[in-house]
């Protein structure tokens, strides 16, 4: 007798999920909706002049004391097209890698490194770094951005590149170092520590490349540095490169960690985050909260590190001659004043106790250390 094949067992009602919107197309409903909110708060906020805080009114024009890179003057919309082009092509890539790997640790660590540029402001003021005002950026007076000494630049929506990179070629290199070493080598043994030092070794050096490079163009330049460890030391180019290039790697390195992938397959986030019990049923989720965490805890500890710089009044060299005429002197401390550079000055927002002068900017001479930032007499 011929075996009957068996008949299919009939389909339970409750076997399917309730038809409506599924996860992934909320997600692609969130996704658009930032989308949209960004672009139109950009393009309602964008400024590119100083206001009155900022700017110097006394200055008509934007004419620069110092010759940019190659000595092309139109540096400044070229580094914002090429923004604007990066930020697109990153926010493309990311939606078309949710939709085919789901909510991967490096989309996930790039929405993260794109968030903390809330932060910017504060480590704008920190390290004295101060922007090309001719740049687009966001309303002066809004209280978080005014913290920067200048202007607060949409260039900054790229900084995921920068922030998350090093991780690509660092990942690589100890790949092959790993290929070269027995298995109970360092590098095996311990993957996270060496995975960190590599990260840190490209970050130093991409950091270096990137900012002298940006600096020599003009976007923006330290107005005061420590003098040891920095190089082009009292022009517009200097550049703290010892104390910037180390420390901006406090957040490279955990972005890279945070995404390593063990024997597993599992992300050293989410396992933080299941160790935790932080959203245990939604490992995507608690993963994403360990890294949003971690991340902005280090990026804190970095402007804390160039905050105490300012506490300290190490920071004694200023950048001569002050490179952005079309706004006011980024003078907290009077050390522009004392160099012989004529005013009007800003000391910006945080100027009293947060830089440890409880009276505000202290009252100093003109030119009574040297006259090497005064105006060129022609």
């Amino acid at each position: 007798m011929t075996a009957q094949p068996s008949a299919k067992p009939a389909k339970s009602p409750h076997s399917e999920p309730p038809r409506g919107p599924t996860g992934s197309s909320i997600w692609k409903w969130v996704w658009t909706a930032l989308g949209v909110f960004e672009v139109a708060a950009v393009g309602w906020n964008v400024r590119n002049f100083p206001d009155a805080r900022v700017g110097n009114p006394a200055v008509t024009g934007t004419p620069r004391p110092f010759r940019p890179l190659f000595g092309y003057q139109h540096w400044i919309p070229v580094l914002q097209i090429f923004t604007l082009i990066a930020v697109i092509g990153l926010i493309v890539a990311a939606v078309w890698g949710w939709r085919r790997f789901g909510p991967h640790p490096y989309i996930l660590m790039g929405i993260v490194t794109t968030i903390i540029i809330w932060q910017d402001p504060i480590m704008n003021w920190a390290p004295y770094a101060v922007y090309d005002p001719r740049l687009w950026h966001w309303p002066e007076s809004w209280p978080l951005v005014s913290l920067a000494p200048t202007v607060e630049p949409f260039v900054v929506l790229g900084y995921v590149m920068f922030q998350f990179g090093p991780y690509f070629p660092a990942a690589w290199a100890l790949r092959k170092i790993q290929a070269r070493q027995p298995h109970d080598s360092f590098v095996w043994r311990h993957p996270l520590i060496s995975l960190g030092v590599v990260i840190f070794l490209f970050g130093f050096v991409i950091d270096m490349i990137l900012e002298v490079t940006m600096i020599h163009t003009g976007l923006y330049m330290y107005s005061q540095v420590i003098p040891f460890g920095s190089i082009f030391v009292g022009t517009p180019h200097q550049f703290p490169l010892l104390w910037e290039s180390s420390l901006v790697t406090l957040v490279m390195i955990p972005a890279g960690v945070l995404v390593y992938r063990d024997d597993t397959g599992r992300a050293v986030s989410e396992k933080l985050a299941q160790r935790a019990r932080i959203f245990a049923g939604r490992p995507a989720l608690g993963s994403f909260i360990v890294m949003l965490i971690i991340v902005n805890v280090f990026y804190l500890i970095y402007g804390l590190a160039f905050a105490s710089f300012k506490w300290t009044r190490i920071s004694t060299s200023v950048a001569c001659p002050w490179p952005y005429p079309e706004a006011k002197v980024y003078d907290p401390q009077g050390y522009y004043e004392q160099n012989g550079a004529k005013g009007p000055y800003s000391v910006g927002i945080w100027s009293n106790w947060e830089m440890a002068q409880p009276h505000g900017r202290p009252t100093v001479t003109l030119g009574s250390v040297s006259d090497r930032c005064a105006p060129t007499k022609r």
